[in-house]
């Protein structure tokens, strides 16, 4: 397990952590998941959103997902480790943009992102804020960053699955600023986003479950109706 010095403003992963963030199971399992559940959840779902940013956009997976889908004539991800920002940076360097450019990567802390207020139609936030120290900064800027009537896709993976035994062992985070799916709901509608109730979903993924999913998918045994939720996945909109 990796032991690299933590940042103010993020808690860096484990070595476990970076190897898995650029699996196939990564990519399928969780990424690819996330976006088609939020999708559908998209008001008034735009054929092309100009300028897209993905603020935590790690070992850069995501970027051509997000062109293929919301083809924007300007596409940038945002990442403060710099082993995760040169890696990022190979990937964009594949990708090419609706309106004929190359897409980007930056480092830049999640609160301070160097963009002018109101400059951006799409904010994709994925798996992110749990490594974030200051998520109330964070979604601030997010707000900020927007364009009225801009669009956030937040996924995120909630305190029950951080602080459960398997998550602990392999990964590392901030634990004291880890929330409930209620508390980063109520996060995101404080920061002034909308954010209608048919507009968030909480997906009980086999990857988190402590099991694995193993009790369902082998001894069949359903989960609780009744339960903590280990993930949200929300659409919210700045009016």
């Amino acid at each position: 397990m990796s032991h690299a010095r933590t940042s103010p403003a993020y808690i860096p992963e484990t070595a476990f952590g970076d190897w898995f963030l650029q699996t196939p199971t990564w990519d399928v399992h969780v990424l690819e998941v996330a976006l088609r559940d939020l999708e559908p959840m998209m008001p008034a779902r735009r054929a092309s959103y100009p300028v897209v940013i993905d603020v935590g956009c790690g070992w850069g997976g995501s970027l051509r997902k997000l062109n293929e889908r919301f083809k924007p004539e300007r596409l940038l991800g945002f990442d403060i480790a710099p082993k995760m920002v040169e890696a990022a940076t190979r990937e964009a360097a594949q990708v090419r943009t609706a309106g004929g450019g190359t897409a980007e990567v930056v480092k830049a802390d999640s609160a301070a992102l160097p963009l002018a207020d109101a400059s951006v139609d799409l904010v994709f936030c994925h798996q992110t804020f749990h490594h974030l120290v200051d998520q109330d900064a964070a979604i601030a800027e997010f707000f900020r960053v927007l364009k009225p009537g801009g669009t956030l896709l937040f996924a995120e993976s909630t305190r029950r699955y951080i602080h459960s035994w398997i998550i602990r062992l392999l990964f590392r985070h901030p634990m004291d600023v880890q929330k409930t799916a209620p508390e980063y709901l109520a996060l995101v509608r404080a920061a002034g986003f909308v954010v209608p109730d048919s507009q968030v979903s909480y997906p009980f993924l086999w990857w988190s479950r402590e099991d694995l999913g193993l009790m369902e998918r082998v001894l069949r045994i359903k989960p609780p109706k009744e339960r903590e939720e280990t993930l949200i996945n929300l659409v919210a909109t700045r009016p």
